[in-house]
């Protein structure tokens, strides 16, 4: 049984397929040579905000856009395998992960795991039951303020002992009403190359 979201990828991608034309000869190298880190949020589209073309530039999507293991290490291979050489850190206002704190998700998941829901100032489970502890091991990398955490997360590239001194790390804050990138200047401070 097909769902209709398979259905209308699928249609979309055979649209996608007609007009592919040259695009298979494009290099593995970005064309631009840069990266972006970004959240996952469904409002950003880095392509548009940033006027990327496919094979212009890496794009690097996770929760909060957040510095995680696993993004340092898809920029150190960004870098080291593929000649980039600037990478914007790009956190966005009204974030969802700004709703939550570790302890919060850690606990609604132990109590269950379907959707939870929010009413604008509180997370709660509509079900109970069937959940698991297992997320209290893992660090969900929450934002208290998005400024804070734009800053923390260039630090954390900026100081990492395999991201070279010559990156040049940019920081900044997406605006979803507005869809304008403001720069976090302490941030792009802290993410200057040596």
């Amino acid at each position: 049984m097909s769902s209709k979201i398979l259905e209308e990828v699928l249609a979309a991608n055979a649209t996608y397929v007609e007009g592919f034309g040259e695009k298979g000869q494009l290099a593995l190298p970005p064309a631009r040579r840069f990266a972006i880190l970004t959240c996952m949020d469904a409002r950003l589209d880095p392509a548009k905000y940033a006027g990327l073309s496919e094979g212009d530039a890496h794009v690097i999507r996770n929760a909060g856009g957040r510095a995680t293991d696993d993004a340092i290490r898809s920029l150190v291979i960004s870098h080291k395998l593929l000649g980039t050489l600037e990478w914007f850190v790009v956190h966005h206002t009204n974030c969802g992960m700004e709703l939550f704190c570790d302890e919060i998700m850690s606990d609604l998941l132990e109590d269950n795991l379907t959707t939870a829901s929010f009413d604008g100032k509180q997370w709660s489970n509509p079900n109970h039951g069937g959940g698991c502890a297992a997320g209290h091991f893992i660090k969900w990398h929450t934002i208290r303020t998005q400024n804070e955490s734009v800053i923390q997360d260039v630090r954390q590239i900026r100081e990492h002992p395999l991201v070279p001194r010559n990156i040049r790390i940019y920081g900044y804050i997406y605006d979803v009403t507005t869809g304008r990138i403001n720069e976090v200047t302490t941030a792009t401070e802290a993410g200057r190359a040596a």
